[in-house]
């Protein structure tokens, strides 16, 4: 049995990023930037589907930016990429909606991203940021596409009780 180059095994975690990004991108420039991604280590097993990252991940294409301690990329039974999760004390995800909308900017102690349904799930210790309008608790779900957020003050794996707070600005008025 012949091992695989590190090459080899970068270009199919590549190869593999692609499969999301058309889907995962809102701007219509983002689906053909380049992938880049950082860490300290990479661990690539394609029986299971999965493509573990350690180390202050970063992983950016376009306005999509993926940071964590750990980012786990899952993909599906047919080889599509079907999550990507990523931990740590603070993981990160951003993305620009549409040109003319802001970046919406999440943390959590845990993220998962579900690729086909574009939501992503900010766990434990959750803050949402879209706009002026902030959203803070347990666990918070936000869906890109109708721009939909549900959240709660508790979730599983999430220790106590922490409250949900907004904040939310208030439409600015045309002045006559």
């Amino acid at each position: 049995m012949t091992r695989p180059t590190l090459a080899a095994l970068l270009g199919l975690t590549l190869a593999m990023l692609t499969l999301v990004v058309p889907q995962a991108q809102a701007l219509e420039g983002d689906a053909s930037a380049p992938i880049q991604v950082e860490a300290d280590r990479l661990d690539l097993d394609d029986r299971a589907g999965t493509a573990v990252y350690q180390g202050n991940v970063r992983i950016q294409q376009g306005s999509m930016l993926l940071t964590g301690a750990r980012v786990e990329i899952r993909r599906n039974d047919a080889g599509q990429l079907s999550q990507a999760i990523a931990t740590g004390q603070r993981a990160y995800i951003e993305q620009q909606p549409a040109p003319d909308e802001s970046v919406v900017r999440g943390w959590g102690q845990r993220i998962v991203y579900h690729v086909a349904e574009r939501r992503m799930e900010l766990i434990d210790q959750a803050e949402l940021h879209r706009g002026g309008d902030t959203f803070n608790g347990g666990y918070l779900e936000y869906f890109l596409d109708r721009r939909v957020v549900q959240a709660r003050s508790a979730a599983e794996g999430v220790e106590g009780n922490q409250r949900v707070r907004m904040t939310l600005e208030p439409e600015k008025q045309d002045s006559q």
